[in-house]
C-alpha cells in the first residue's frame, strides 16, 4: 500500500535499522506484533534473524503470522546444550553484526537466543532491546539456564521492557537506572486478544463436558518429576467421567517419554504441537490449564481460564496474586488433590475462572515502539504527541 506521505515523511527522518533475533517459537508470537507496528513506521526498517534454536516449529509460526525470516541460521545435526548453541550463535550473530550493522538488536525473553543476541550486541556496542524484562525466581538455577539468562541480558541492555511494574522493580533493585526502564505490558496479549476475538471452535477431541488442557515441556520437570504428575492427572481422569484431557506432546524427547504414562486412555487426546491459533482455540475452549510453561500462565488468566502451574517456583506471580493462578509442584498428591478440589468445589472454580490482565491490556507493542521513536529517532524528550501513557518504573 503506497502512504502518499511516506516519501517526504522519510527524507526528513532518519530511518534507523532494527534487527530482530527470534529462537523459539513463543519469541515469534510475543515478537510479531512489535514486528508489525515498526514495519508500520515511516523510520524503521526491520530485519528478523531466526537462530534456528527451535527451528520447525519457528519457521511455521512465522508462517503462520505472516513473517518471514530475512536471515536464517540453520542448525546442523543434532540439537544441541546450551553451551554449544550459546557458543554458535555468538560467532554467527556477531558476523551478521558486521555486515548489517543495525542501529539496535532486539530479543524477547530468556532463552539462549535472547541471552547470544544480548552479549554479540555489547560486543559490537550496538544498543541492545530487551522485551519482557525483570522477571526473576529466587534461585539462580530454576528455571535452568532461563534465570540465568535473564540476569545477564539485563547487564547490558539498553532499554527495557517490564511486562509488569513488578518485573520493573526487579531491575531497579538491581540498579538498572529508572529511565531506562519502562513498563510496557506483556505483548503476548496483543497476539492473544487479537486471535481470541476471531473466537475460534473448539479442536474435535474436545468431547468431554470438561477437557483439561495440560501442556509440559520445562527441562527441570522432565524425567521422575513430571512423570508424577502426569499419573495424578491420569488416576483423576480415571475417577472422574466428565472431564478429558487434551495435550500437545512438545518434541523434545524427554516430553514424548513421560507422555507416555497417559497412552491408551479414551478420554485422553495426545496431539502434535499445536499451531498457535489451534493453543488459542484450546485455551478458550478448555475447563482448565495444567502445565510448566510461562506462556499459558501469561495467556490462560486473560481468557478467564483457572491455571494449575507444574513448578514449585514461577517467574510470574503477579497472576498467582490475582488467584487465578495456582503453584502446585510435581508431587502425585498435590496434582490429584488440586484437581479434585476445582472440580467439587464450584465456588474455587468460579474464583479461579475470571479474566485477569497482570500482564498488559494488548497495546504494549505500541507503547514499545513509541519508547524506540522517542529513544532512536528524535531527541529524547521532544516527543510530545505520544499515543498511550507511558510509564516509567518509579
Amino acid at each position: 500500500m503506497h502512504h502518499p506521505h511516506r516519501d517526504e515523511f522519510s527524507r526528513s527522518i532518519p530511518i534507523r535499522a532494527f534487527l530482530i533475533v527470534i529462537g523459539t517459537r513463543p519469541e515469534v508470537i510475543k515478537l510479531a506484533p512489535l514486528v508489525r507496528r515498526l514495519r508500520g513506521t515511516g523510520w524503521a526498517s526491520v530485519k528478523i534473524v531466526t537462530s534456528g534454536q527451535q527451528s520447525d516449529l519457528l519457521d511455521q509460526t512465522l508462517v503462520e503470522l505472516g513473517l518471514a525470516a530475512d536471515i536464517a541460521i540453520r542448525h546442523r545435526g543434532a540439537p544441541h546444550g546450551p553451551a554449544q548453541t550459546a557458543s554458535r550463535l555468538l560467532g554467527r550473530l556477531d558476523r551478521i553484526l558486521e555486515n548489517e550493522r543495525p542501529d539496535c538488536v532486539i530479543a524477547q525473553g530468556d532463552t539462549t537466543t535472547a541471552y547470544a543476541a544480548s552479549v554479540a550486541a555489547f560486543y559490537r556496542k550496538i544498543p541492545f532491546v530487551h522485551i519482557e524484562a525483570g522477571l526473576r525466581t529466587p534461585e539462580l538455577d530454576a528455571p535452568f539456564p532461563e534465570e540465568f539468562h535473564r540476569r545477564a541480558i539485563a547487564v547490558s541492555t539498553a532499554l527495557h521492557f517490564a511486562p509488569t511494574t513488578a518485573a520493573a522493580q526487579n531491575l531497579i533493585r538491581e540498579n538498572v537506572p529508572k529511565d531506562k526502564v519502562f513498563v510496557s505490558g506483556n505483548t503476548v496479549i496483543d497476539s492473544l486478544l487479537e486471535i481470541a476475538a476471531t473466537k475460534l471452535p473448539p479442536p474435535p477431541e474436545f468431547q468431554a463436558r470438561r477437557t483439561i488442557l495440560l501442556t509440559a515441556h520445562r527441562r527441570e520437570n522432565f524425567g521422575a518429576r513430571l512423570r508424577d504428575a502426569l499419573t495424578a492427572v491420569r488416576a483423576f481422569v480415571d475417577l472422574t467421567p466428565d472431564v478429558g484431557v487434551y495435550f500437545p506432546v512438545h518434541p523434545n524427547p524427554n516430553a514424548r517419554e513421560a507422555a507416555e504414562v497417559l497412552t491408551g486412555h479414551p478420554r485422553i487426546h495426545l496431539v502434535e504441537p499445536l499451531n498457535y491459533r489451534a493453543m488459542v482455540a484450546a485455551i478458550q475452549n478448555a475447563w482448565c490449564v495444567v502445565t510448566d510453561s510461562g506462556g499459558l500462565q501469561e495467556e490462560a488468566p486473560a481468557l478467564a481460564k483457572p491455571v494449575l502451574v507444574l513448578r514449585d517456583v514461577t517467574e510470574r506471580p503477579e497472576a498467582v496474586a490475582s488467584g487465578v493462578v495456582k503453584l502446585v509442584g510435581t508431587s502425585r498428591e498435590a496434582v490429584f488433590k488440586s484437581l479434585y478440589e476445582l472440580h467439587k468445589t464450584p465456588a474455587e472454580y468460579a474464583r479461579m475462572a475470571r479474566p485477569v490482565f497482570p500482564y498488559g491490556d494488548g497495546h504494549a507493542s505500541r507503547r514499545i515502539v513509541d519508547v524506540l521513536y522517542r529513544h532512536f529517532v528524535t531527541d529524547r524528550d521532544s516527543n510530545p504527541a505520544m499515543i498511550a501513557p507511558l510509564q516509567h518504573a518509579s
